[in-house]
């Protein structure tokens, strides 16, 4: 991991009365496919971090969701995903925490930067709120991973 952003806590994108969720950006330095990360992976990760699907609802409570937001200066389609993941353009809760990280990349459809579209999002959607306890712990974990395979 190259950088992490800030947790940020936001409303279900649904309207339900679910949990709030948890969102963060990591940049991922890493000798692997689009194929490969989207394919093996991030299902991989999600797995070991307690990840059930629910195959009836898309939108049901779960302790983990990795996406891929971007690669690169790449447009992809990858699967069902495409890249860069729409949702990066229309919820604050996906390009907050990437313009944290990366504040000044470009997005390759629009030419926006990051932190352009995150300010244009940010006082039109339902406000984040910052967790530095919940960033700590990232931090903490992260560092404890050093070295780790």
């Amino acid at each position: 991991m190259a950088a992490i952003s800030s947790a940020w806590e936001s409303p279900p994108a649904d309207g339900s009365d679910q949990a709030p969720y948890v969102n963060a950006a990591v940049l991922l330095e890493a000798a692997v496919t689009p194929e490969e990360l989207c394919g093996q992976v991030i299902p991989s990760i999600e797995a070991r971090l307690g990840r059930r699907r629910d195959p009836l609802d898309k939108y049901a409570p779960r302790t983990i969701d990795i996406d891929l937001s971007l690669i690169d200066q790449d447009t992809l389609q990858v699967g069902h995903r495409r890249i860069p993941d729409p949702d990066l353009l229309t919820r604050a809760f996906v390009a907050v925490p990437l313009a944290e990280i990366a504040p000044d990349y470009v997005h390759p459809q629009t030419g926006d930067t990051l932190q352009q579209i995150a300010q244009r999002l940010r006082p039109s959607q339902p406000p984040l709120v910052l967790r530095p306890e919940i960033t700590r712990k990232m931090d903490e974990a992260r560092a404890a991973s050093k070295g780790l395979p």
